[in-house]
């Protein structure tokens, strides 16, 4: 379990590595950038992925896929998702996937994804970028799946996102948001 835990944090780290030094502006996102947001408050609470998700520009990709290339990682196209392998034989499971900025990850959601502009340095010692929390729980309640639920309630769980959050969202996602406080264990 802590090799696991280990190599989705050195696939993080390198990936952002390849990003940064080609000068390419990126974003962790996903349960990642939640990890670290919930370390701020509460290290023990922080939730592991097995999974990297960053977010780019959709012009940036084929410098994108150069640099993480060049850094060991093989591209496939898988369920619709541009990922990143360690090798060939690896999961797509066990990937960096890429989310596209400013874009609708599926028609009719309520909001596009926010721009990578709208992030920060994680801090802790750490290397990498990663949405800040205005711009991470907006993208988690746009997607709403099992997986953002349980990524919102962490946030809500260690008092980053409370009821005043409510008053700052857009009405479908101030929605989304208040039927989570109403019923966290649901």
């Amino acid at each position: 379990m802590v090799d696991a835990v280990e190599l989705v944090r050195q696939r993080l780290v390198r990936a952002a590595g390849a990003l940064r030094t080609a000068g390419i502006d990126y974003a962790v996102v996903g349960g990642n950038a939640v990890a670290a947001w919930v370390a701020t408050v509460d290290r023990a609470a922080v939730r592991n992925t097995q999974d990297v998700d960053i977010m780019i520009r959709r012009r940036d990709f084929n410098r994108a896929r150069v640099a993480l290339e060049g850094a060991g990682f093989v591209h496939r196209r898988a369920r619709g998702l541009d990922v990143f392998l360690d090798d060939a034989a690896s999961s797509p499971r066990q990937a960096v996937h890429l989310v596209f900025a400013g874009e609708l990850v599926k028609p009719g959601e309520p909001a596009a994804n926010p721009d990578v502009k709208e992030s920060i340095d994680a801090g802790g010692g750490e290397n990498f970028r990663i949405l800040n929390l205005d711009a991470l729980v907006k993208i988690k309640l746009t997607a709403f799946r099992d997986e953002d639920r349980t990524h919102l309630r962490d946030l809500i769980e260690v008092g980053l996102v409370d009821q005043s959050w409510t008053k700052r969202l857009p009405a479908p996602l101030a929605e989304r948001l208040q039927s989570l406080l109403d019923n966290p264990d649901g």
